[in-house]
């Protein structure tokens, strides 16, 4: 990547956060580090955004670039979670596609990067896109997948290039594993800095783990989740009927322990619905409302560890004898960790 002009996707969590500091210990300096705000993260991936960018100041590298969708005033909302309820649907990701994705972060990069003629996105160009076109050169884009299965699935699915940007994924070519990601955090820059997973709390994404930790940590941002699926699955576009399923939505969440089989997207978690799990699991009240409390507060952090810790003991169980294969797969130049990063080296 040497002599190339970088573009960094910065995503504030642990992959993107281990790309920078593999770039920084390679001596490699991008362009342009952009992040898509969707007013959705959770207040820690947030902060961990500013303590980043102390990092880069630090460095002398550019700060992170904040990119937010801007709509036209008479649409009603100017984020994703006003989109979902405006629109009284889930998003995309619920029903197995990505476009929240494509509209919402990727499309903002790419105009902080390239800059945009009209309407309420309009801005400039970068001065990257302007040295690039200058050159005659295509800039690359550095994106945080590592070397663990899912991220492997998604990077083969995705294009090597489009019509203005190459893709690469550094993490991959050092066969660095998500564990590599967070040993060379802690190794560098100290357990501190090791980010949580960055998503939008209502992400259909998200492990039933992740959401007893969102209860006990912002019972406030789960509730707002609540109140999107049940607007969602209850609106205009709600597939379910007394006919085909015997029951509402609604009375289903309330009355059964779990959703009849179906082809249909039944909540935020595709094949369940989080208000139905959160009633279950003694999670919410009567009116849907996260209970409040030290005591229930403890009890839901103590099952997310839980449920963590069981889903992780699984994975490195399996880990191991792929990462014996991938290690044994792996060009001679290819390293899980460089020698550079040692505990106490300053960056």
């Amino acid at each position: 990547m040497g002599g190339r002009l970088l573009a960094v996707c910065y995503g504030a969590g642990v992959d993107s956060t281990a790309l920078l500091l593999a770039l920084k210990l390679a001596d490699l300096t991008p362009g342009i580090i952009t992040f898509a705000d969707l007013v959705a993260e959770k207040p820690e991936t947030m902060a961990h955004l500013d303590r980043m960018q102390s990092i880069l100041a630090r460095w002398g590298w550019p700060p992170i670039t904040i990119c937010r969708k801007r709509t036209l005033p008479e649409t009603g909302y100017d984020d994703l979670y006003g989109n979902c309820i405006a629109n009284e649907t889930l998003p995309s990701l619920a029903f197995g596609m990505r476009s929240c994705s494509v509209k919402w972060k990727q499309k903002v990069q790419d105009q902080a990067i390239k800059g945009c003629k009209t309407g309420p996105n309009a801005s400039a160009s970068h001065p990257i896109w302007i040295e690039a076109q200058q050159r005659g050169e295509r800039i690359v884009k550095l994106i945080g997948y590592d070397c663990g299965a899912a991220d492997i699935r998604r990077s083969k699915k995705l294009p090597t290039a489009d019509a203005d940007f190459d893709f690469l994924y550094p993490l991959q070519m050092l066969g660095w594993t998500r564990q590599d990601c967070i040993d060379i955090i802690t190794a560098v820059l100290g357990s501190d800095y090791v980010p949580i997973k960055s998503a939008c709390f209502f992400c259909p994404a998200s492990k039933t783990w992740e959401l007893f930790w969102l209860a006990a940590h912002h019972p406030d941002l789960l509730e707002r989740a609540l109140v999107l699926e049940h607007n969602a699955l209850t609106g205009r576009h709600s597939r379910f009927d007394a006919v085909e399923f015997g029951a509402t939505w609604e009375e289903l969440v309330r009355n059964s322990d779990r959703f009849p089989s179906t082809n249909t997207t039944v909540g935020l978690g595709r094949s369940f619905s989080w208000n139905q799990w959160a009633r279950v699991n003694g999670v919410v009240d009567e009116k849907f409302r996260v209970r409040r409390g030290e005591t229930v507060r403890a009890r839901f952090l103590a099952r997310a560890a839980e449920l963590h810790q069981s889903r992780n003991a699984n994975r490195k169980i399996g880990d191991r004898a792929s990462n014996r294969q991938d290690r044994a797969s792996r060009p001679e130049h290819s390293h899980r960790l460089p020698s550079t990063a040692l505990p106490g080296e300053p960056l």
